[in-house]
């Protein structure tokens, strides 16, 4: 297969590194709005840097359409790259989210739906085994009545002030993962949530109209109570957990010894010796089995495990936590467009 990858920075570095080792993979293509930067991830990789026009015409280095594209641009590109993928007829994975707003989400889904090609967005945690041992849990049945779920996101340090304004807020950006396993975990739907959140910590945040900690209290539609927290000054070190409890049993993703929490009782575990640093290191087998699961996707051998619709659903409920933040009141899901 000929991977086209649009987006070489951080995550796009680490997916190409991750598709040129792939066996399905026999040329893979970079792009990046700076040229110089997609050479230097193409010369690490033993990739082709490319322009993103000559991408989606074939034309130059590109030597043909390619078949299909993975894009990890900057947020902002997203929609468009989709929509000009679709047109062109290739299959793409996309980083979360499809745009930082309801309207230009729903365009570009309508622009995949009226081709009839393939989107599947990235949520890794969809792939991560904690995860995926919790949601059969739920499925089959084995904590019995589910009446409490805890999600948290914690980040070890802020990210650059820059990205702030671009990152559609810590709802959008962030609990976003949460909102999304949340559903994909339990296999409900969430009926009404109440959110709110801080900007006590650095200024960059109240400059750019965030917050750096937030809470949501999430109904789902069974009557299921859920509570989603982030933050992005956790200096403990990354920490991503969910903790599911019902009447028969209560159990917990992300808790190793890695996971940067200490015990204050007497013989409780101490500090970890080396905490989670980041989202890459937590999830790079997560990483790499949503990439191996497109691949299959396109080759035919899968059904697509996150569509553009399953997206829509997570960015809904940010937008109710935001409308709730804001208003400071609860907010029912039917208030959210695009339902």
């Amino acid at each position: 297969m000929r991977i086209g990858l649009i987006g070489t920075g951080r995550i796009g570095t680490f997916h190409a590194e991750v598709l040129s080792r792939h066996p399905a993979v026999d040329a893979l293509l970079l792009a990046d709005a700076d040229p110089e930067r997609a050479a230097a991830a193409a010369g690490r990789t033993g990739a082709t840097a490319v322009s993103v026009d000559d991408l989606f015409t074939g034309a130059s280095e590109a030597r043909g359409l390619p078949d299909a594209v993975v894009i990890c641009s900057a947020t902002a590109a997203h929609a468009g790259l989709i929509a000009r993928a679709a047109r062109a007829g290739l299959p793409v994975f996309c980083e979360k989210p499809i745009a930082l707003d309801l309207p230009g989400t729903l365009a570009a889904l309508t622009e995949v739906e009226a081709a009839g090609s393939l989107l599947q967005l990235g949520f890794m945690r969809r792939f991560d085994a904690g995860y995926g041992e919790a949601r059969a849990a739920v499925r089959e049945g084995r904590l019995g009545r589910l009446h409490t779920v805890r999600a948290v996101t914690s980040d070890p340090t802020p990210p650059p002030a820059a990205y702030l304004p671009l990152s559609g807020g810590l709802y959008r950006d962030c609990l976003v993962h949460d909102f999304d396993i949340l559903r994909w975990v339990t296999g409900r739907e969430v009926s009404e949530v109440y959110a709110t959140g801080s900007d006590t910590g650095p200024a960059m945040f109240r400059e750019a109209g965030d917050v750096d900690t937030a809470a949501a209290l999430l109904t789902l539609d069974d009557g299921t109570l859920a509570t989603a927290t982030a933050t992005r000054c956790n200096g403990a070190g990354y920490d991503v957990r969910m903790e599911l409890a019902g009447e028969l049993d209560q159990i917990a993703v992300g808790l190793d010894d890695r996971t940067p929490l200490t015990s204050t009782e007497p013989g409780g575990p101490g500090a970890p010796a080396k905490p989670w640093p980041g989202f890459l290191e937590r999830f790079a087998p997560a990483y790499e089995a949503e990439l191996d699961a497109f691949l299959r996707v396109v080759r035919g051998e899968l059904a697509n495990p996150c569509d553009g619709r399953e997206a829509l659903h997570a960015l809904r409920i940010a937008e109710a936590c935001e409308v709730s933040r804001r208003e400071r009141r609860p907010v029912a899901m039917t208030e959210i467009p695009g339902g």
